[in-house]
C-alpha cells in the first residue's frame, strides 16, 4: 500500500519506519529541509516511561494558582481571545480529578512500557547510536510534602508492574553522586530504573537516514495546504509541489495536526504547549548528572546527553507563539545551577523552545478516524520521544489491518465522542 506520513519529527519519522517495515511504500512529507527541527529538536532528552503522567492531576488548580505567582515557576500563561485555548484549558480542568487521573495515567503508562520495549528491540536489531543511556530516571524531592504526593503515582507503578525505588536523602545520592554536593537540598526521591535518556534529534535523523536507505521517500521543506477527500476517504495531498496522492495518509504533524483536520471537520483537542530547554557542555563530569533528574518543584527535567546536559521544562500556554523569553532561560539555569552547580558552562548554554502536542487528558490520538484511509499519530504532548515507537508500532499494524500488540482502549479519538 501507498502511504503518506505528514511530518518528520519523532513520531512521523518512527510511522514512516514501521510502516515501511510492514511492508508499505513511504513517502514522509515535511516542511523543515530534514528531520526533527521543531519539537523533537532539542526536548528534555528522557525516555521515562516510568514518569508517564497526565498533567492534568488532582490538586493541579491549586497548585497553577501558586506556580503562577513564583519567580521560577514550572507554569506560564499567556491569555489570548483564541477559543481554543480556553475550551482545551476548561478540558483539562475536567480531568483534574482522581477517577480521571487514574483512567489516563494507566493509558500512558501501558503506551510508554510498549514503546520503551519497541526502542530497545529497534537499537538491538539495528545499533542505532543517540547517546543513549539506560541509567534509570531519578524524580527528587525538596520537601515531604512532595514525597507524599507521588503516593498515587506509585500506586499506578505498582498496577503495572513497573519497577522503583523510593530512596532518602543518602540514597539519592547513591544514585546521583553530584547530589551529594547540594546536600541538605532535597529530602528524598523516587528512581525508575528502567527509564533511558537519549538526543531525539539524533536518533530521528539516524532513524531517517535507516527507513530512507529502506526505500522511505522524504520530501523534505514541502508545504503542507490541505487535505483533499471525496466519498469518505483523503484522496491527496495539496502541497508546494501539487497533489500528492496515496492509499492512506498518516497525520503526524504535531501542534499543527487540529489545523490540518478542521477543514475536514475533524476535531481533536490538541494544543500547543511551548517548553523550553537550555543545553550545555559539561566542565566537571563528577559535578554532572549521570541520568536524569526530574525536580519536582520546578518541573524541570536534567538530563546527561553524552558530553552535554540537557535542561527541558516550563509549560508556556501561548498558542503558536515561538518567542524565546528569558525568564524562562532564568528558569532553566537556576535549576541546574541549584543541583549541579559547576557540572556544566551556562554561559556556553543554547536555548531552545518548541510546541509540545498536548491533549487535555495527556494521552496522544492515535488510529483511525471518519476517513477510510486517514490515520492520526499526535498528541503526545511532553512524551513523543518516550512514546514514539510504539506509537509507531501501534500505528503501522493498525494501518495494516493487524491487531497491535497492546490494548488499544482509550488511544483512538472516539474517546472525545467524535
Amino acid at each position: 500500500m501507498k502511504i503518506i506520513v505528514l511530518g518528520s519529527g519523532v513520531v512521523g519519522t518512527t510511522s514512516a519506519y514501521f510502516l515501511a517495515r510492514a511492508g508499505h511504500e513511504v513517502t514522509v512529507v515535511e516542511r523543515q529541509d530534514g528531520a526533527a527541527l521543531e519539537t523533537s529538536f532539542a526536548n528534555a532528552g528522557e525516555v521515562s516511561s516510568g514518569m508517564a503522567a497526565p498533567w492534568a492531576a488532582p490538586g493541579i488548580p491549586l497548585k497553577a494558582l501558586r506556580w503562577l505567582a513564583m519567580r521560577h515557576s514550572p507554569l506560564v500563561v499567556r491569555p489570548s481571545f483564541d477559543p481554543r485555548m480556553w475550551r482545551w484549558l476548561l478540558q483539562m480542568l475536567g480531568n483534574c480529578n482522581p477517577a480521571s487521573y487514574a483512567v489516563n495515567k494507566s493509558r500512558m503508562v501501558r503506551l510508554a512500557e510498549y514503546s520503551r520495549d519497541c526502542l530497545i528491540a529497534l537499537r538491538e536489531e539495528t545499533g542505532i547510536a543517540y547517546d543513549h543511556r539506560s541509567k534509570g530516571t531519578l524524580q527528587v524531592f525538596r520537601n515531604p510534602r512532595q514525597l507524599d504526593e507521588a503516593q498515587d503515582d506509585i500506586a499506578v507503578l505498582k498496577r503495572y508492574g513497573v519497577p522503583y525505588a523510593l530512596f532518602d536523602a543518602a540514597g539519592c545520592e547513591a544514585v546521583e553522586p553530584a547530589l551529594a554536593r547540594v546536600r541538605g537540598k532535597i529530602v528524598g526521591g523516587l528512581h525508575l530504573p528502567c527509564d533511558e535518556t537519549g538526543d531525539c534529534f539524533k536518533f530521528t535523523q539516524a532513524l531517517a537516514r535507516m527507513a530512507s536507505d529502506a526505500g522511505v521517500v522524504f520530501r523534505n521543506g514541502v508545504e503542507i495546504r490541505r487535505l483533499l477527500h471525496e466519498g469518505g476517504a483523503v484522496t491527496a495531498v495539496d502541497t508546494s509541489l501539487g497533489e500528492l496522492r496515496a492509499d492512506a495518509f498518516v497525520m503526524a504533524l504535531g501542534s499543527y495536526s487540529p489545523l490540518m483536520l478542521a477543514p475536514l471537520g475533524i476535531k481533536i483537542p490538541v494544543y500547543p504547549v511551548k517548553g523550553y530547554s537550555i543545553t550545555l557542555p559539561i566542565i566537571d563530569a563528577a559535578s554532572a548528572p549521570e541520568s536524569t533528574i526530574m525536580e519536582e518543584t520546578y518541573k524541570v527535567g536534567i538530563t546527561r546527553l553524552g558530553e552535554r546536559i540537557r535542561v527541558g521544562g516550563t509549560a508556556e500556554i501561548a498558542g503558536y507563539d515561538l518567542r524565546l523569553h528569558e525568564a524562562r532561560r532564568a528558569t532553566l539555569v537556576h535549576a541546574v545551577s541549584e543541583l549541579f552547580p559547576g557540572g556544566g558552562d551556562v554561559e556556553k548554554a543554547t536555548f531552545w523552545c518548541g510546541l509540545r502536542p498536548m491533549t487535555p487528558d495527556g494521552t496522544p490520538v492515535i488510529g483511525p478516524t471518519r476517513y477510510r484511509n486517514l490515520f492520526l499519530n499526535t498528541g503526545h504532548g511532553t512524551l513523543g520521544w518516550t512514546m514514539s515507537c510504539g506509537s509507531a508500532r501501534v500505528l503501522a499494524d493498525l494501518v495494516s489491518g493487524r491487531a497491535p500488540e497492546i490494548d488499544t482502549e482509550g488511544l483512538f479519538m472516539s474517546r472525545y465522542g467524535a
